[in-house]
């Protein structure tokens, strides 16, 4: 492998790393909840945020479309708050209107933008191939602000702190890697560990994350394809595999 495709690789297989130290945990959390597609919901109320920001005439990089995005994914975040309490047996389907509602508004906003259809699977799939190095000190600082406090204080009891410290990881990781990407890496290793039930699931999930960025990564390279979308695949298929591993292990239900 040649060293300049080793410098492409690195900086995103560090992005891969910082975004499962956040993902796996907050992921485990979210599944204990049943409110799998609240990282969506969420990622794309942070990726409106963005695009309203590029929409008003700032700068989508720079501190204002920051802003943009962590307000708009604190305010999603505080309404799921309020109808979890009130309204949470229909709690996943609200999460489910807030996913459409927001990626309906970002495609209208992205309708006059002469780019918004780049801008659109740049927010979906992201551009982890492209991270630079000096991209992930800021977000390196959130993440372990992040698993600070997650070791200080009990998530699964702080339901207003679970949801502050996720919708602010979530906006950080989605415009480092995208929205598809974000879900996977919050869902998938975590499920795999659940469905397997090791005594040490936390590094079996790990692995299972690292394994896809690695395999994704690789796939990107070697064969040229889209990295998110590469990345997202290669858990996937590692997901299949423990599931096939899992069932086959296991009487079937109407058996029992």
């Amino acid at each position: 492998m040649e060293s300049h495709s080793l410098d492409i690789v690195w900086p995103a297989f560090l992005a891969g790393l910082l975004v499962l130290s956040t993902h796996v945990p907050l992921g485990r959390l979210v599944l204990e909840r049943g409110i799998v597609f609240i990282d969506l919901a969420i990622a794309q109320v942070a990726g409106l945020g963005v695009v309203a920001a590029d929409f008003l005439g700032f700068e989508p990089g720079g501190w204002s479309g920051q802003v943009s995005a962590v307000v708009a994914a604190l305010l999603s975040a505080g309404l799921l708050i309020w109808t979890e309490r009130r309204l949470g047996q229909w709690q996943e389907a609200i999460i489910g209107v807030v996913f459409v509602a927001a990626a309906s508004a970002e495609i209208i906003l992205l309708g006059f933008n002469p780019h918004g259809a780049e801008h659109l699977k740049e927010l979906l799939v992201g551009q982890i191939l492209w991270v630079a190095p000096q991209d992930l000190i800021p977000v390196a600082v959130l993440y372990a602000a992040v698993l600070a406090l997650a070791m200080r204080i009990d998530l699964g009891r702080q339901r207003i702190v679970f949801y502050a410290i996720f919708a602010v990881t979530v906006t950080a990781s989605v415009q480092l890697v995208g929205v598809f990407l974000v879900f996977t890496s919050l869902i998938v290793p975590a499920l795999a560990a659940k469905i397997l039930a090791t005594r040490r699931s936390m590094l079996f999930a790990y692995c299972v994350g690292i394994a896809g960025y690695i395999a994704g990564l690789l796939a990107s390279l070697f064969i040229d394809l889209p990295t998110g979308a590469a990345i997202v695949c290669a858990l996937a298929v590692i997901l299949a595999g423990v599931l096939v591993w899992a069932g086959g292990s296991r009487k079937p239900l109407d058996s029992a």
